[in-house]
């Protein structure tokens, strides 16, 4: 009984937590982050048990109200919507772990319960447009969880009210954009079911009004996944935003827009429509090697560590977006698989920005020494874990999505791509490997400076923090082992049908 209502349980958990979070909160504050990270939990599990089920007895669909397609709004469970709603769902666990003492440093006190409920909402809507196999439900939660993102991102330092406003017209005309393309595609299929639509597409063939609605959705989705050259909005959200908001935007947020991408290109539409048909595939491809380029380019000029791996983001989205228009077996596993492992590598990076921001009230660059792998040698040791494998050392998980993009690539005799995702390795050891040997092998430029790391009082930061974080770390390595496995157990079967 369980099982068939799965594909609504989970964002039915979140909601119902981003309301009662406030109603506990009247009796008792500090209830609001137990209840979040209780609801996580739970649906974490669920996630989890969703996937196993999946797995071993096929997808699962869900009619709200008894009312089956196009009528009603159907709920999807299938391999890929389960694999994703369990990544994003555990990565933010640890994360909230982390977050109740640096919410508590950053987040005055009257906004923190209000801040919780974001995060539930939030929440709701990413699970909601996995799950969703409706294009307007899909719109629904796609504006729940970009509302309750914007005030997110509001609630950090001076700055971050003109970010979130920036980031709220960039949202809204991307939404706009995406509702504008289902609207035509409503006009001339009469479905918004996406099952329905995907077998009424073949008799409307090359009809210019499907054309341009997918070229709408596509530009909408791809603002709200900050694919280049649509991604002004994110360097300053996720450099103003708070730490626990940039650690849950960026391993979660923006993959939304590229599920947003994949579902509607390779699963609706198919393989040979964006490839043959309207190539907006290569399109998407070239795009995104553009952004793995200008990412990493620019994230070497930043001086602060959360803008750095804002422009790192931008670079990493790339490689999704690049798996995604390759359009091949290899591509599409690649892009996937760096869902999982971009989420846990930039996860455990902006952890780490926490901890620093939390012993040292900075994550300046230019502050950096080696006095703090002495004073914080398990936060420093997670930024290396993480840098190694954003860089695709082996045998960390950075290494195996990169891998297979780039059989992808070859299977695609797409050498330019190629030579693509080789430079950026090159270009992210450059801006990662500067902050490992400022910390590991350079000394204080002077004895002040040598004074003032010394008096500060603590050395590494509370358990409740450093766990998470190391719990990461380690996944960098666990999940890399286990890549194999994952791949053959969970993204073969994510493939689209026919491939």
């Amino acid at each position: 009984m369980i099982q068939n209502n799965a594909p609504a349980l989970v964002p039915l958990i979140f909601l119902f937590a981003g309301i009662i979070i406030p109603l506990a909160a009247l009796k008792l504050r500090s209830s609001a982050y137990f209840i979040a990270l209780g609801a996580t939990l739970a649906s974490t599990i669920v996630s989890i048990s969703n996937v196993i089920f999946v797995l071993d007895s096929g997808p699962v669909r869900y009619f709200f109200g008894g009312w089956p397609p196009p009528i009603g709004i159907e709920y999807v469970l299938d391999p890929l919507s389960a694999f994703l709603t369990a990544v994003i769902n555990g990565i933010t666990l640890i994360v909230l772990i982390h977050a109740g003492k640096i919410v508590e440093k950053e987040i005055q006190e009257h906004r923190r319960v209000p801040y919780y409920a974001l995060v539930m909402l939030f929440l709701c809507g990413c699970n909601g447009i996995i799950l969703t196999g409706d294009f307007f439900n899909l719109y629904v939660f796609l504006e729940i969880s970009s509302l309750a993102l914007y005030g997110m991102v509001a609630v950090g330092d001076k700055k971050a009210p003109i970010s979130a406003f920036r980031y709220l017209i960039m949202g809204t005309v991307g939404g706009g954009f995406y509702l504008l393309g289902v609207g035509f595609l409503y006009v001339h299929t009469g479905s918004l079911n996406m099952a329905d639509i995907k077998e009424i597409l073949p008799v409307l063939g090359t009809n210019p009004v499907v054309i341009v609605a997918l070229s709408l959705m596509v530009l909408g989705f791809g603002i709200k996944m900050a694919l280049f050259p649509l991604h002004g909005w994110l360097p300053d959200a996720y450099t103003h935003a708070p730490s626990a908001s940039s650690s849950i935007m960026a391993p979660i947020g923006v993959k939304i827009g590229a599920y947003g991408i994949l579902r509607i290109l390779l699963f609706v539409f198919g393989i040979k429509f964006v490839t043959q048909v309207f190539p907006i595939a290569q399109i998407l491809t070239w795009f995104s090697a553009a952004g793995i380029i200008y990412g990493s380019i620019m994230a070497i000029s930043q001086d602060e560590m959360k803008r750095m791996l804002a422009y790192s983001s931008i670079s990493q989205i790339g490689y999704i977006g690049l798996g995604i228009g390759l359009a091949n077996p290899y591509g599409i596993i690649g892009a996937v698989l760096h869902i999982l492992n971009h989420g846990l590598m930039k996860a455990c990076l902006f952890l780490v920005a926490g901890n620093f921001r939390m012993k040292l009230g900075h994550s300046n660059i230019k502050n950096f020494n080696d006095t703090l792998r002495k004073k914080m040698p398990w936060t420093t040791a997670a930024f290396a874990a993480g840098a190694l494998a954003m860089v695709g050392i082996p045998p960390t998980v950075g290494f195996f999505s990169k891998w297979y993009l780039a059989l992808g690539t070859i299977e695609n005799k797409s050498w330019i791509l190629l030579a693509v995702i080789l430079l950026s390795s090159l270009l992210n050891a450059v801006y990662f490997f500067r902050i490992i040997e400022k910390i590991y092998f350079r000394s204080p430029s002077s004895k002040q400076e040598e004074k003032e790391h010394q008096s500060r009082k603590g050395t590494e930061v509370a358990a409740s923090m450093l766990i998470p974080t190391l719990v990461l770390a380690g996944a960098l390595f666990i999940f890399g082992l286990l890549n194999t496995i994952i791949v053959k157990g969970v993204l073969m079967k994510v493939l689209p049908p026919g491939m």
